[in-house]
């Protein structure tokens, strides 16, 4: 068979190829010649769409961000081959409180909302101890000044990774473009009654002074003591005081309720009556509640308004009063509540006036001693809290006005059709499903999407004042959809001018921004141009695939699918890839804020970008994956295998038009290729790039070590096949080679660019992928079996010498393979090139039972 025609020009071959330089060589190449950029006239059906992490721009890119966006450009390149036009943007989240938390630390300033703009600010050259209090205004436009700075630092780190991104498509979180995105879904979320304002209990952080959306949580395990408490027997409730066990004693003053199972013996008379709170002296009820554990302290506990998340459902399921002691700031209120009569009441609420949680603690622990209200010694024990992923201070719960967005929390028939979207989406690897369910199954509220920060984009409403000056939040003022992006904080709604602002009869603008998942949750939405552009929306969206981290499943993905599914009624991608964590060598996830993460840019410059994609392209899909220089070095020796053994095949003269593959060895070698060729495309069409570079790399290495070996005499010409011989051989060799390529190319981008350089015009990654069929057709049948054959005799006779001692070219007097009629059949065909690879004089072949075994003689 005749091989298909390869492009050619005069080969260029280096006398010593080395790795060194390559990236800074192609990557300004790619970016001349424009090989990524993505061609938007191609009909949707050619098109590969990939909604990209944009990662967060808040000081550097760490090693899992190298590891995960490697995978995903590994599939983008793929797809490339394959003949679509990839649609592969870059982003970067760059509004929110990891930025806010950086210009804070690096300019050593703090935003006071309540001071002026100053034209002629500029920061410290060095930050002092203390914060310098700074405007909104001015505060943002630092945070834009770092932002810009990160993100270029960003980009030259994923060139240098060999990203095939198309850098014409980048956007910014906070920029004009996602910012209108933003503002015209949540007006259009609005309009349908999908977003809402409300005062609720919030979880609030106190460090931070924002709200804090359940997404956003965590547990930690903290020390806390169990304190049991002696509530007083009322008019009602004649008798023994009731015991009532708490950790957080510190909250007896905003006590509403005390609960028990309904099931509970020991509270049946006391269903329905009072009992007074001790040292403040407030009447409250017994009430029964399933949630109540009577295996848990007395099985009697107070509800307060908010100890934890359990109190907000009482609270609301039993329709308790609130009774709030804990502010924005998380210190106690100046006043106590209204429910606090006595004068001995106001007493003890004046010991915590302004003290911290913890502060009032103690305070009340000590007055409870004293007044023998408090029963023994508290019992220590150590329980989950819940902590704002990015905070330090336990969370409290405060009621607050926020903005939610309806996700299925308290809606079952949206449940469920969020539930059917996880189920409709493919999943790689499809185990990832059940985290989608069991989040959605979960929910036990809507969405908070306001936050009470500064750099982020705005809610876009606001609220009229009555003659009084007070706002009427059930009225909110929007804007005209074509003024987007604004600012309510500076500018005024439609029909009202700045002289208005704060006046009675006039406005207030609202001063909080979305939670930055609310604008990444639109990102398809952003990059893909809607609403601006329907014609690249249409080609794009919904977007082929999402790759991302499972921790962020519960957020990031499912908050996308929430958008897209109110407000276009699909999905927004077809695909999910999920990858796993980075470890340490203590098994511990590695990031920046454990302080044990690895800076990328020093690891390529020191292995190569080739050889860390390889070890970030052999960790399998959601499969947590060790951090391993080791794999980096084999990477590098593959590379560096690669430039090598192609220029030994293209030492060769190169082959005429037509020449054909006709030595058994030849086509038996392109049958395997064939299979491997089957191997990876499959790998790849499951997202899979881990096991599409096991099954090339397994047989590039079967190349350089057997085929190569088995070959080399005849394609010099010096075996007894002859020309004819010579010529099939460097057919299958250029054939081969230039297949390997291109199954390498979208793992080792820069190592497969040179060589293919070296002899064909056009890029690699615009070359078509590897095809199966026309190397069985090279192939011509052969059974690829007989490669097996060739290798097993020829490293019998090589562990032969090795044993005796004597150099790999010493000349063996013979080797005798004894074996079945089909075995010796086989090694027949391939005897030649045996004879010639293994230095052997002469070869016989001995009918005998399997396996297949070698006598040598030297």
């Amino acid at each position: 068979m005749t091989p298909p025609q390869l492009p050619q020009r005069p080969r260029a071959v280096p006398e010593r190829p080395v790795l060194d330089g390559l990236e800074d060589k192609w990557s300004a190449h790619w970016e001349t010649s424009g090989v990524y950029v993505f061609d938007r006239s191609v009909p949707r059906e050619r098109v590969f769409s990939i909604d990209t992490p944009p990662p967060t721009v808040s000081g550097s890119l760490h090693i899992g961000h190298v590891f995960s966006y490697t995978h995903t450009d590994a599939v983008a390149r793929y797809q490339r081959m394959r003949g679509r036009e990839v649609f592969y943007p870059m982003g970067w989240d760059d509004n929110g409180l990891p930025t806010e938390r950086r210009v804070q630390h690096h300019f050593g300033v703090r935003c006071d909302p309540s001071l002026p703009y100053d034209p002629e600010f500029a920061p410290p050259e060095k930050p002092g101890k203390r914060q310098l209090p700074v405007s909104r205004r001015n505060f943002i436009e630092l945070c834009e000044r770092l932002t810009a700075v990160d993100e270029q630092a960003f980009e030259e780190l994923w060139r240098r990774l060999g990203l095939s991104v198309d850098w014409t498509r980048t956007y910014r979180t906070i920029g004009d473009t996602a910012r209108t995105v933003s503002q015209y879904a949540f007006l259009r979320n609005l309009a349908r009654g999908e977003a809402y304002l409300a005062e609720a209990p919030t979880l609030w952080d106190v460090t931070f002074r924002t709200a804090v959306a359940q997404a956003e949580l965590e547990d930690r395990e903290r020390p806390a003591a169990y304190h049991r408490l002696a509530f007083a027997s009322t008019g009602e409730a004649t008798g023994a005081p009731l015991l009532v066990e708490t950790t957080r004693p510190e909250l007896l003053p905003a006590c509403v309720a005390v609960v028990a199972h309904p099931d509970d013996a020991r509270y049946q008379e006391l269903f329905g009556k009072t009992v007074r709170t001790p040292l403040f002296e407030v009447e409250v009820p017994v009430l029964a509640h399933r949630l109540a554990d009577p295996e848990k302290g007395t099985g009697a506990a107070m509800i307060c308004t908010f100890g934890d998340t359990t109190d907000v459902t009482w609270w609301r399921e039993l329709a308790l009063p609130t009774r709030p002691v804990i502010g924005w700031d998380g210190r106690f209120a100046a006043e106590p509540p209204a429910a606090l009569e006595s004068e001995r009441a106001r007493a003890a609420y004046a010991e915590l006036a302004g003290a911290t949680a913890f502060t009032a603690r103690e305070r009340v622990v000590a007055l409870l001693r004293e007044s023998g209200a408090l029963i023994g010694e508290p019992r220590p024990v150590t329980h989950p809290v819940k902590f704002y992923e990015k905070g330090d201070k336990p969370l409290e719960i405060v009621t607050t006005r926020q903005w939610y967005l309806r996700n299925g929390g308290r809606d079952p028939e949206l449940r469920e059709e969020l539930l059917r979207r996880g189920a409709e989406l493919s999943w790689h690897p499809d185990r990832m499903r059940v985290r989608y369910e069991n989040w959605v199954g979960g929910l036990n509220g809507d969405w908070l999407i306001s936050r009470q920060r500064f750099f982020g984009v705005p809610i876009p409403v606001w609220y009229p004042l009555d003659g009084t000056g007070a706002p009427d939040y059930d009225k909110p003022l929007v804007p005209d959809t074509a003024a987007l992006p604004v600012d309510p904080s500076a500018e005024a709604p439609p029909g009202y001018t700045e002289a208005q602002r704060g006046a009675p009869g006039g406005f207030i603008g609202d001063p909080d921004v979305m939670d930055t998942w609310a604008t990444s949750s639109l990102t398809p939405q952003i990059a893909g141009g809607w609403p601006a552009d329907p014609d690249l929306f249409g080609r794009v969206f919904p977007m082929d695939v999402r790759p991302q981290a499972h921790e962020i499943i519960r957020t990031w993905l499912f908050s996308t699918v929430v958008r897209a599914h109110a407000e276009h009624g699909t999905l927004p991608w077809r695909h999910a890839t999920i990858s796993g964590w980075i470890l340490d060598p203590g098994r511990k996830k590695m990031s920046k804020s454990k302080g044990n993460t690895v800076t990328p840019l020093d690891l390529l410059a020191q292995h190569g970008s080739d050889a860390v994609r390889y070890w970030a392209a052999s960790g399998r899909p959601g499969t947590d994956t060790a951090f391993d220089t080791g794999q980096m070095k084999i990477g590098r020796r593959l590379a560096s295998k690669i430039l090598n053994a192609s220029r030994f095949v293209l030492g060769f003269p190169p082959v005429e038009e037509g020449t054909p593959v006709t030595e058994p060895l030849d086509r038996a070698l392109l049958a395997a290729l064939a299979t491997t060729v089957e191997e990876a495309t499959a790998a790849f069409e499951d997202f899979d790039q881990a096991r599409a570079l096991d099954h090339t790399e397994r047989f590039f290495w079967r190349f350089c070590d057997d085929y190569l070996e088995l070959v080399k005499d005849r394609a010099y010409g010096t075996g007894d096949a002859g020309a004819a011989g010579a010529a099939s051989a460097r057919a299958a060799l250029t054939t081969a080679l230039d297949t390997l390529l291109r199954l390498f190319a979208p793992v080792l981008p820069f190592v497969t660019e040179e060589v293919r350089s070296w002899w064909a015009p056009g890029s690699v990654h615009r070359a078509p992928w590897p095809a199966a069929d026309p190397l069985r057709a090279l192939a011509g049948g052969a059974d690829p079996a007989l490669l097996d054959t060739a290798t097993e005799v020829l490293t019998a006779v090589r562990r032969a010498k090795s044993a005796a001692k004597v150099s790999m070219r010493t000349t063996v007097a013979g080797a005798a393979i004894t074996g079945p009629a089909p075995a010796l059949e086989a090694f027949a065909l391939v005897a030649a090139d045996v004879r010639a690879a293994g230095r052997i004089a002469r070869t016989e072949e001995r009918p005998g039972p399997a396996p297949l075994t070698v006598d040598v003689t030297l």
